[in-house]
C-alpha cells in the first residue's frame, strides 16, 4: 500500500515507534529511524528491518530536544531517501512530581522532546508534502492528551499541546491531500511504562506483575496493556486512501480509559 512512500518514525528504536515502523516498512514504505540507544543495536534493528521488508531504512540520532537538529532530521530523510510522504512524531519522555515541587529543566525538557519537536517535524516536513498533494502527519499522543493525572503536568500539557496542534494542522491543510491526526494511546508496555510499573513495584513492594495490575486498574478498565502492533496497525490505516477524510482526530485506543 505503502511502496515508494518514504516514513520518518521520532522514537522508533524501541516500542510504539518501532512498532510504527515495522507495521509502515510491511506495507512498503521506505523508513528514517529516530532515537537513542546502544549503537550496535540499533543497526541490527536497521539492518534487519531492510532485509526483513525489502525497503530503505536509515537511521539519524537527531537530539530532539534541539529543534535545529529536528529540523535535520527531516533534511537527512530528504537527503537520503529523497522526500518525507509520512511523519510520524512519536518520541517522548515522562517526568512525574507535584507542580510546586517539578525541576524548570525537565519542564522543559519534556515539553520540548514531546510538543515542540512535533511542531518543528511538522513545519519543516509540511512543505514536501503539500507540494505533492499527499501527506501524513500523525501524531503520538495518549490518553493524556484528553484527560489528567495528578503529578504529570508536563506531559499532560504537552499532550494537550500536541492534540491541538494536531487539530490546526488539520484545518490547515484541510482542502490538500494531507491530513493530521492524533492517537492517543493508554497503557502501553514500553521502556516508559516499564519505568512507572518498577518504581510503583519498589514503592509498595510488589512483584512485577501486581504493579503491572495496579497500574492498570487504576486507569485502564480493560486490565490489558495495549500493543504497539494495535497502534502501528491504527497507524497504517490513517495513511490509507480510506482515511483520506480522517483529518483533525485523536483517536484513543485505551482500553476503555476515556469511557469512564
Amino acid at each position: 500500500m505503502l511502496k515508494g512512500k518514504v516514513a520518518v518514525v521520532t522514537g522508533s528504536t524501541s516500542g510504539i515507534g518501532l512498532g510504527i515502523a515495522r507495521a509502515l516498512a510491511a506495507e512498503g514504505a521506505d523508513i528514517m529511524m529516530n532515537g537513542f540507544g546502544d549503537a550496535g543495536e540499533i543497526e541490527t534493528l536497521r539492518a534487519g528491518m531492510a532485509a526483513e521488508f525489502g525497503v530503505r531504512v536509515a537511521f539519524n540520532g537527531a537530539d530532539l530536544a534541539k529543534p535545529a537538529e529536528t529540523r535535520g532530521l527531516i533534511e537527512a530523510a530528504i537527503a537520503e531517501l529523497g522526500k518525507v510522504d509520512i511523519l510520524v512524531n512519536n518520541a517522548g519522555i515522562q517526568f512525574v512530581s507535584p507542580v510546586e515541587d517539578f525541576p524548570d529543566e525537565q519542564w522543559e525538557r519534556v515539553i520540548a522532546i514531546n510538543l515542540s519537536a512535533a511542531f518543528y517535524g511538522t513545519k519543516y516536513a509540511l512543505p514536501g508534502m503539500k507540494s505533492r498533494n499527499w501527506g501524513r502527519i500523525i501524531n503520538v499522543a495518549s490518553a493524556h492528551g484528553l484527560a489528567a493525572s495528578p503529578n504529570k503536568s508536563a506531559y499532560v500539557a504537552a499532550k494537550h499541546g500536541v492534540v491541538g496542534l494536531t487539530k490546526v494542522v488539520a484545518l490547515e491543510t484541510a482542502e490538500t491531500g494531507v491530513t493530521a491526526n492524533a492517537i492517543c494511546p493508554g497503557w502501553v508496555l514500553t521502556p516508559l511504562v516499564q519505568k512507572q510499573i518498577d518504581a510503583l513495584a519498589a514503592r509498595k513492594g510488589l512483584s512485577d506483575a501486581e504493579a503491572s495490575r495496579d497500574l492498570l486498574s487504576e486507569k485502564q478498565p480493560s486490565k490489558t496493556f495495549v500493543t504497539p502492533e494495535q497502534i502501528a496497525a491504527l497507524a497504517v490505516f490513517i495513511c490509507s486512501d480510506a482515511a483520506a477524510n480522517l483529518r483533525g482526530a485523536a483517536i484513543n485506543m485505551d482500553g476503555g480509559w476515556l469511557a469512564q
